[in-house]
């Protein structure tokens, strides 16, 4: 069985994302939480291993690695690009029985990525996908909570139904 990963290229993500553009003119820390919130909620319910990438471009340091409900973020180091990162994880991954997609809408890294063998997913595509991903929550919460009715007369056929209502009358 063939694995997907995901690979979210996550300022790309969220400057193309009207939602958590808005998000980032307030707060960009406030973005990414809720980039990652929604990619951990997709990757949850799509099955699909997802992994969050973010410069340092914006975060300056070492580089950190950390797990958010089973959805592991990765900031880079100082003067490393996302992109650079992104290169890496798919050359490590490549192969190894996985079907490798990353979620940019950078043209220059989709053919970079491309040519490594792994599919691009525009974010535009990616935000199709998670809005999809959570109609079918809605959806099959939704049919969990509706109580289905198992009455005995849905049971009957038509002429049994109708020779005991003849009974209920007195016929």
């Amino acid at each position: 069985m063939i694995q997907e990963l995901l690979i979210v290229d996550g300022y790309n993500i969220i400057g193309a994302w009207p939602e958590l553009q808005r998000l980032k003119d307030i707060s960009l820390e406030e973005a990414r939480d809720r980039l990652i919130q929604i990619m951990s909620e997709y990757q949850s319910f799509s099955g699909t291993k997802t992994i969050i990438v973010f410069d340092a471009y914006y975060v300056p340091g070492l580089g950190k690695t950390y797990l958010h409900s089973k959805l592991p973020v990765y900031f880079t180091k100082e003067k490393e690009t996302a992109d650079e990162l992104i290169e890496r994880l798919v050359t490590a991954h490549i192969g190894r029985r996985k079907q490798i997609y990353v979620a940019t809408s950078d043209m220059i890294e989709q053919h970079v990525i491309f040519g490594k063998g792994a599919f691009r997913v525009p974010a535009s595509e990616l935000l199709q996908k998670v809005r999809l991903a959570r109609q079918d929550i809605r959806k099959k919460i939704h049919e969990e909570t509706t109580v289905k009715r198992n009455t005995f007369d849905s049971r009957l056929n038509d002429e049994l139904r109708k020779r005991l209502e003849d009974l209920r009358r007195g016929k």
